[in-house]
């Protein structure tokens, strides 16, 4: 029995490429598969071969730990080196598309680098949420958050190396990776401004955070030299069944109709056209619609939605190598400064036009 048990451990090809039976792949066989040393193998897999082994021979362990199905043994290495390799990326939610982006550039830099991300949403998108490892210190070396979510930190624990993403950079405090959402709204207003239109009114997300602080503070600026510029403004939850009753109200209230909506995401510019269709106005030639995110539901309305296009990857990825230079598991050059702004795009599509009256 012992003997067969033996020999199942030993049969792995000459070239160290399979594994037969049941027998777990250890750094040694990655070693040989590599043709480099163990020692080497651990500096790459433990995200700390920069300036100690070229490029080509870290692809080289990676493509052979690949192939071998090799895993390292975290709680082993958990116990021995004190910590855990895991981060903690809080969001608002699950179900919005631009954090689940967000999420995927994080967890490509942190792959690279032998660090997994865990994926945690604040209840209801606000507010405290308990520790969801019973003791977070013993469990990830590190937390990004967004600023939207910034509220459930309260019920994680303190003490642990931190990075917000869309937060107030003229507060002191961890380092902060941002978009530039104000230079967004500019341009956006500019673009509809351009078009003929003085009568916009701003449909703003009630939420209270940074990003959209910023977002309704920039829209009065941008129109604030504009001549005969009426601006106003209603704020409604992120959903569209919100902004649709919000849109509703801006086009039926007193005054002159509204001839353009500037909408903090293209959920709400989704709303504010169920809205305008309710109402039989058609969507440019009555009214001019911009969104804000470029989700793939800017590509899905009918007609396509002008919006901003925010790099949520690159946020992610920002956000991850920041964190990664704090726990001095990247080099330190990836740090930066202590705020990133990420520039944002205009998309001009058909759900803009020239105003009509």
């Amino acid at each position: 029995m012992s003997a067969a048990r033996g020999s199942t451990r030993g049969r792995w090809r000459k070239a160290g490429t399979t594994v037969s039976g049941s027998a777990r792949p250890t750094s040694r066989d990655v070693a040989r598969a590599a043709g480099v040393s163990q020692a080497t193998v651990s500096l790459v897999l433990g995200g700390k071969w920069q300036g100690r082994v070229s490029e080509r021979t870290a692809g080289t362990v990676r493509e052979a730990a690949g192939r071998l199905g090799y895993r390292p043994n975290l709680a082993a290495r958990s116990l021995r080196l004190g910590h855990t390799r895991t981060a903690l990326l809080v969001v608002p939610a699950l179900t919005h598309e631009y954090f689940a982006r967000v999420y995927a550039g994080a967890a490509g830099v942190a792959e690279e680098h032998g660090f997994g991300v865990v994926l945690y949403p604040s209840p209801e998108g606000v507010g405290p949420a308990r520790d969801p490892f019973g003791s977070a210190r013993a469990a990830i070396d590190g937390v990004i958050a967004s600023s939207m979510a910034a509220d459930a930190l309260t019920g994680i624990g303190g003490g642990l190396p931190l990075v917000m993403l869309d937060s107030d950079p003229a507060d002191p405090g961890p380092p902060t990776v941002n978009l530039a959402v104000a230079d967004g709204i500019r341009q956006i207003t500019r673009h509809l401004v351009a078009l003929g239109h003085r009568r916009i009114t701003h449909l703003a997300a009630d939420v209270d955070s940074w990003t959209f602080r910023v977002r309704a503070e920039a829209f009065r600026a941008a129109l604030a030299g504009v001549g005969g510029a009426r601006p106003g403004a209603e704020r409604c939850a992120l959903a569209i069944d919100a902004a649709r009753d919000a849109a509703v109200r801006a086009l039926t209230g007193p005054g002159p109709r509204p001839t353009a909506l500037l909408c903090d995401g293209d959920v709400l510019a989704a709303g504010a056209c169920k809205a305008a269709r309710a109402l039989g106005l058609r969507v440019p030639a009555d009214l001019s619609v911009s969104g804000f995110d470029d989700l793939s539901l800017a590509t899905a309305l009918d007609p396509e939605l002008t919006t901003v296009r925010l790099p949520a990857e690159a946020v992610g990825a920002a956000g991850m190598r920041a964190l990664l230079a704090r726990l001095g598991a990247a080099p330190a050059r990836d740090a930066g400064e202590r705020v990133v702004e990420l520039p944002v795009e205009l998309v001009v599509r058909s759900s803009t036009g020239p105003c009509g009256g």
